[in-house]
């Protein structure tokens, strides 16, 4: 049996469909990977910052009263 032409077109658009949402779903898996990557850096960024602040802010000696308190 031969499928009619109106199916024929129907099934190419389908797989043209699924064609594109296959690209675009691999395009924002790489863009959200990417995004990760990039959140991973900057909140090592953001607790190396942290930790350096917290070094200087215990180095730094807190300053004394004046003596009339």
């Amino acid at each position: 049996m031969k499928a009619s032409p109106e199916l024929a077109a129907r099934v190419e658009a389908l797989e043209a469909a699924s064609a594109h949402q296959d690209r675009a779903l691999a395009e924002l898996s790489d863009a959200v990977a990417a995004q990760w990557s990039r959140i991973d850096l900057l909140t090592r960024e953001v607790l190396r910052l942290r930790e350096e602040m917290q070094g200087l802010s215990q180095a730094v000696a807190p300053e004394k009263p004046p003596p009339h308190y």
